[in-house]
This record gives structure tokens, sequence and C-alpha cells, in this order.
């Protein structure tokens, strides 16, 4: 028995041995995963604290770049007045309304304008003594004048008048000293992120150039004073270098350790951004706490160890037990060697078990699924998962690859996912194959989807204006908005080459336009929504207009390393039609061609003309080598909010609604998209879309002694809701001696000749689209009115809606004829002496 008993004690004591060895080991080795994990963590934290200060000196850059906006926008205009001879009293009425604009653009009371014109200080607010002020010695007019141009920005000072933290902007025209400048109080300056998001109990402080705090969110409560002089001991550290290294760090004013990461902005303000190391070290202090309690329980583990061996045999059987339960999760696994094109089956379902052996030719694998998958599914699974896509899925180093589709089980069809997982440090040549039914989740996905396009489809009858602008116009700002950070960069790195300054400031200037344009439609982007759009028919060259939009995607495909090329094969250019809807056009399917593409891939514009006639069709071609998409996907590639999920190996983010956008509008323009992609493969977008070719008049002899059609004496009753048009229309007609009666909508315009003398008016011109009562309904009531004129008067229609479907409405409406916009005089007076002439 006592023999035993030793036995069994050596036993234990060789036992323990072991694992106080073992202890030993994870203790040392512990200790020194922490000091590895610690420097890692502050390595980590240093390019995450600076790519986030960095990021967000990039959103504050955004943020000051509307004043610098508007600003430009003011001096330009002030600028071209100028040259244009106009006088001080008319200058300064723009500006007065110039101020009013911006303030709607940027809020009431949000700023304090003021202007030097020719040594006068005119401003929007006006305060006392401001006509002795001395501006020359003011720090903003100083400055501004030394920037010749560009807009500066002043630091915080105190403002004499409310003795409170003001900033001004400043810019001076350029070709004369008059200088535009602002006052924003910090409290109103918009330089903050709405969505800041640090790890937690950070801080964020913005400073201008001489280190004053100007904005704050601080886990540190503290007041003005005492934050300052905080943020002065952090400047002079990142000033003298000492807050360089990966591994310093602060005492904040409750004591407590921080890393400290900034960046400066161009105007010479600073982000700073402050972690607690208890954040940073957070992983590493719970390594601690764990690896005290791994120690301590191996040493309580020593004095129990040696009954403890079979409850770690049955804890390894546990360990089996859940491998193959999570094995489970799939109904069939296979290994697969790409190389040798074999398969091994680690797990199959009956079916395929009894149809092909647990090792062989990998086609004969292939061969079964077939009869198991949709014929047209089988092809694109075939071509996703062959030997060859999956040497190049590795090659590519693409570590979860798969899709769901369809699978056959018994006499129903259910849905399946597919992966394709590897690890090349293991088996070089082979890659996983795993199966499992997902069918349950699917449809959920389905019905989720479902009550999500219901609750859209409610909240675009019930807020179709909040929809349209966010959904569609941040989209649309997005590439102008970038083409002027973009080009503005490149005008300070090329200041000194004036021909490039001109090119640049030209596609600026396209972009800035496109943005104005894009704020004046928001209520008319709400239309979209609804499957109308209001399209301006006006003259404008079709290639420039092209060539405006990809000059800034020619940057991207730099910058992203991608091929671009554009080419072009027209008669014509110049055509009638609406610019701006096909540079949202070419806009929304450039954006797609470089989202869906990567590093190396192409992307190609061809324009081409199909026929020399005055009516000509025109052809768009945007083609990449892209990722593609899936033949059973196309179909709804137009449809609001569809996704790809097929066989993909990335995931798609967005809102789904470009491509619908542009279905839309090029339906408007009577025209076709048509698409053609495959997987892998790439994408293209065909347009066609018919213009009006605008053709430069011949001069030739002039013909002799045949009589012309005077409108002289002639009393016309206009029907125009637009100011412009209206203005524009009553000048051309009332200088040719015409009396016209103006009618602001088709309401007016049936009380006007309602109230009339019989033929008092000898025709009528009648917009289509106005408020209250539309052309047609106007001419529909003016024929029904018992009075001899009412059915002989000549009613012309005068829209920018040209199409077959708009002219036979005003023909049902009873109206003569049809004019499109905008009007061609000549046009105008032979349809009017041909129609008053048959009364």
């Amino acid at each position: 028995m006592s023999s035993s008993r030793a036995h069994k004690w050596k036993k234990v004591f060789k036992s323990l041995r072991l694992y106080i060895i073992v202890i030993m080991v994870i203790a040392v080795l512990g200790t020194a995963y922490q000091v590895i994990l610690q420097d890692a963590l502050l390595r980590n934290f240093q390019e995450l604290g600076t790519a986030l200060a960095k990021s967000y000196v990039s959103e504050e850059s955004n943020n000051l770049t509307v004043y610098e906006t508007l600003m430009s926008f003011g001096t330009h205009s002030i600028n071209e007045q100028e040259k244009a001879g106009s006088s001080d009293e008319e200058i300064e009425s723009w500006i007065g309304t110039y101020y009013q604009q911006m303030q709607s653009v940027i809020g009431s009371n949000s700023i304090d304008p003021y202007a030097i014109l020719n040594g006068k200080l005119i401003a929007a607010n006006p305060w006392e003594g401001d006509d002795t002020f001395d501006y020359e010695s003011a720090v903003w007019y100083q400055l501004a004048i030394e920037a010749d141009g560009g807009v500066i920005f002043t630091d915080v000072y105190t403002d004499p008048i409310s003795q409170k933290p003001v900033i001004t902007i400043a810019q001076k025209c350029q070709d004369s000293d008059t200088v535009l400048a602002f006052d924003i109080f910090s409290e109103n300056l918009q330089i903050h992120s709405n969505t800041l998001q640090f790890p937690d109990n950070s801080s964020y402080y913005v400073c201008d150039g001489r280190g004053t705090l100007i904005y704050k969110q601080s886990s540190q409560k503290r007041n003005m004073d005492e934050l300052q002089e905080y943020i002065n001991s952090i400047l002079s550290r990142i000033k003298d270098g000492s807050l360089d290294a990966y591994d310093t760090y602060i005492d904040d004013l409750d004591g407590h350790r921080r890393g400290v990461y900034y960046h400066s902005m161009s105007n010479g303000w600073i982000i700073i951004i402050t972690i607690p190391f208890d954040t940073i070290l957070a992983q590493s202090n719970q390594f601690s706490i764990l690896l005290g309690l791994v120690l301590c329980l191996c040493i309580g583990g020593i004095l129990i160890v040696a009954w403890r061996d079979l409850r770690l045999y049955s804890q390894v059987e546990r360990t089996n037990e859940t491998v193959r339960v999570l094995g489970n999760s799939y109904f069939a696994l296979y290994r697969v060697d790409y190389q040798d094109e074999t398969y091994e089956m680690i797990k199959g379902s009956d079916y395929v078990r009894s149809q092909i052996p647990p090792k062989g030719p990998y086609s004969e694998l292939l061969r079964t699924v077939a009869e198991l998958i949709q014929p047209d599914t089988f092809v694109e699974f075939q071509k996703s998962f062959s030997p060859e896509s999956m040497r190049n899925l590795v090659t590519k180093r693409i570590r979860d690859y798969g899709g769901d589709f369809l699978r056959k089980f018994g006499d129903e069809y259910r849905w399946v996912n597919v992966r394709i997982l590897f690890d090349e440090s293991l088996a070089p040549d082979e890659v996983v194959l795993c199966f499992r039914e997902v069918d349950e989740e699917k449809q959920q996905q389905f019905r989720e989807r479902k009550l999500l396009e219901n609750a859209l489809e409610n909240a675009k009858r019930s807020e179709k204006t909040k929809h349209a602008f966010f959904n569609n116009m941040s989209h649309d700002m997005r590439t102008p908005l970038n083409a002027i950070l973009g080009l503005s960069q490149l005008v300070r790195q090329n200041i000194h080459d004036p021909e490039k300054v001109q090119g640049y400031m030209d596609k600026i200037y396209y972009s800035s336009r496109q943005l104005l344009d894009l704020v004046n439609d928001i209520l008319d982007m709400s239309r979209m929504e609804q499957g109308k759009v209001i399209l301006n028919n006006e003259t404008f060259d079709l290639k420039q207009c092209i060539e405006d939009c990809t000059s800034t995607f020619s940057i991207q495909a730099q910058a992203e390393k991608k091929h671009f090329s554009v080419n072009y094969s027209m008669y014509h250019s110049t055509v009638m039609g609406d610019s701006v809807r096909m540079s949202q056009i070419m806009n929304n399917l450039l954006s797609n061609a470089f989202k869906f593409t990567s590093e190396g891939d192409s992307i190609s514009v061809t324009v081409k003309q199909f026929e020399d006639k005055d009516y000509s069709q025109y052809q768009i071609v945007v083609q990449d080598t892209g990722i593609g998409m899936s033949k059973d996907f196309l179909p709804q590639l137009f449809e609001p909010y569809a996704r790809e999920t097929t066989f993909s190996s990335r995931q798609i983010s967005g809102t789904g609604l470009g491509m619908p956008i542009v279905k839309n509008l090029v339906t408007q323009m009577s025209g076709q998209i048509n698409v053609d992609s495959e997987v892998g493969v790439g994408s293209t977008f065909t347009v066609t879309v018919p213009f009006t070719v605008v053709r430069e008049e011949k001069s030739g002899p002039e013909p002799k002694n045949i009589p012309v059609f005077s409108l002289e004496g002639k009393k016309i009753l206009l029907a125009e809701d637009n100011m412009v048009n209206m203005e524009i229309a009553t000048e051309i007609l009332s200088m040719n001696g015409v009396d016209i009666v103006q009618a602001w909508n088709g309401l007016e315009a049936l009380s006007s000749f309602r109230e009339s003398k019989p033929f008092e008016f000898d025709a009528i011109l009648m917009d289509m689209q106005m408020p209250q009562m539309d052309g047609c309904e106007a001419a529909r009531n003016i024929r029904a009115l018992s009075r001899p004129d009412a059915r002989t008067i000549p009613i012309i229609a005068v829209t920018a809606n040209a199409f077959a479907e708009d002219i036979a409405a005003t023909t049902a409406a009873g109206m003569n004829a049809h004019v499109s916009k905008p009007i061609d005089f000549n046009i105008l007076c032979q349809t009017l002496e041909k129609l008053i002439h048959n009364i």
C-alpha cells in the first residue's frame, strides 16, 4: 500500500513539475506578450489618432469651404460688375441682395458681413462710428490685401463692439482694392462635425493659428480658462516635438495619462485629439487580468492535477464534440485541390454520397452539383467555382468568397449558401468548399426587404421632398465638390502657370455652377420620385458637357491608378437639350464605373453621332473592366434599392437609387439605356438619346420683292408662369410692335380672354405647365366659352415639352400649333402668319 502511494505521489510530483514549468513559460511569454501588445497598441493608436486628426482636418476644411465658396462668389461678382462699369450705388444694391441670399444659405444672424468699396465701409448691420472706422489698420484688411485675391481667415480676437470672440473671413477682388468680409462669432462658426466618433472618453479640440481654443468636445468638465491653459501646454509640447513619439503622453486636468494626436489645417488652425491611455491599453489591461487569472488557476490546478487528468481527457472529448457541432452547420464540406483538380469529401449530403465516392476528380463533383442546381445558375456556379477561379482567388488573397443559390432538396428548391475558404500556409494548393442551408434566413431577408420597401414607399408619399434631397442631392453634389477641392489644390500647386490655372479655374467655375443648379433644383428633384422631371431645352455643346464631367474623373483615375479614356465621333456637338441632366447621367454612370473597379482596371467613354441630320441620335457608351453583374440581377438593375447578392467577394454600399435616376432621366429625354455585364469581366452601359442639332446659319442673297409678314399692331395674350421666360417673350414680341397682355397661369389666361371684347386678341401663346390651371385645361375652357371668337382664335402651345405625346395632348386640348422653347422668332412669326391669315 505504501509503495503504491509513493508511486502515485511520484507521478503527481512529475506532473506538478511539468505544470510548474508550463506556468513559468506562460508567465514569461505572457509578460513578453503584454509588453509587445502595449507597444503595438500605442503604435496603432498613434496611426489611428493621426488618421482621425487628418480626417477631421479634411472635414473641417470642407465645412470652411462653404464660407470660401460664398466669399469667392461675392468677390467674383463684384469684380465683374466693376469691370462692366457698374456704379457704386448699383454695386451697393447688389451687395445688399447678396447679403440677404447669403443669410438664407448659412442662416440668419450667423454672420456680420461688410465690404470696403472705393474707400467706403458698407455694413449689412451698421454700427456707431463705422463711417470713421480705420479699416486700413485692421488685421483682416491687411491680410486680405496681402493675399491678393485669396480667402483669408483671421485668428480669434475680441470684437470691439460686442466684446465677444470673433473670426473674420475676407477676400480682395481680383482687379480692384474692394474687400468683402464676414464677421463670425465663434459659437456660430460651422466648423465641427455633426457625427464625431472617437474612442471612449476622448477629447476633440480646434485651435486657431495662435492656439486660441475655437471648439471643444471634451470629457473634462472645466471652464474655458482652464482648458485654454491646458491646450497651451499641449501646443508647447507639440511645438518642441516632445509628443512626436508613439509612446509619449500628457497628464490631463484630472491627472490621467492621455495620448495626443494632431494635424494642422491649411489656414494655420490645428486639430487636436486626446485619447486616455486607459482606453488605448484596455486590451493590454484585460490581458493582464486574464493572465493573472490563468496563473492563479494553474497554481490551484497543481494541487489537484492528478484527478484533473481524467477531466482533461473528458474536456478534450467535449471539444471534439463542439467541433463536430460546428461542422453540423454545413451539410456538405469538400477539400478541393485546384492544382490536381481533385476533391475529398469531408461531409456530404445523402444524395451526393450515393452518386460519387469520397475522393475523385473535381469534374465529377461539379457534374453531381449540376443535377441539383437550376441550369442558368449552374453556368455561373461552374465559372465562379472552377479550378481556374479558385487559383485566381488564392492569388488575389480573397479569403472569403461565395454567394446564395437555390438547390433542389427532394421535390423542392431551398436557398443554400456556398463559401470558399482557404489558408495557404496550411494547404497552399487546397480550398474548402462549404455548403450551408440558409433558406429560413433568406426568406427572412425577403420579408424584411419587403417591409423596408413598403416603409420607404410610405415615407416617399409623406416626405417626398426630404427623401429626394437626402438620397439624390448628396450623391449629385459629391462629384463637383470633389472636383472643386481637387482643382483648387492644383491651382495652388501651379499658381505660376497661368495657362494651367485658367484651365483649372474654368473647371472650378463649371463645377460651381453645377452645384448652384443642383441647389436651385431641390424642389424639382422631388418630382423625380414621381417620375416627373422638368427638362430645360437649351443650346449647349454636348462634347464640352461630357469633357467637363470626365475631366473630374480623370483626376480620380490617376489617384486610383486606373486607365481612363474618352473618345468622340460626332459631326455636330452643338444640340438642344438639358446639359445639367446630361451631366447628372454621366456623373452617375462614371461614379458607378469607378466604384466597381479596382487598381489597374480600365474605364472608357465613347460618344458617337449616328447620322448627320437635324434630329440625330447620340450614343454614349461607358465601359469598365470591373467586377460586373450576374445575368439574373440585370433585370433588377433599374429597380430602387436592388442589390447584387450572388457570388460576390465584396460588400456593396450606397442607396441603390443611382441607376433608377439615370433610367428616369434617359426616359424623360425620349432615350434608351441598355446594359451588358458579366461577373469578373465588367459592365457596359449604352445610352442613346435624340437631340436636335443646332447648325450655324449660312448667309446668302436676300430675297427681293417678297412681302414680309409683320406683327405690328397685333394684340396677343401671353400665358407664362416663369418670370424670365415671360420677360424674354414679352421683350421680343414688343420689339416687333405686338401689344402684349400677360397672364401668369392658366386661370389668369382664361379670365383675361373671358373679360376681353370679342376678337380683341389676335392670338394666344400658352405655356403647358402652369400653376392653378395648366395650358391644356385653359385651352379647353377657352374653346368651351360661348362667344364668337372662342373657337377660332389661334392658340399656340409654347413649351419645352416637344415629345410626340406632348404635341398630341395640345392638339386634343384644341390648340392650333406647337412651338418649342427656346422660341425661334422666325418660326413663331411664320406660325402666327399662317394661323392669323386662316381666320
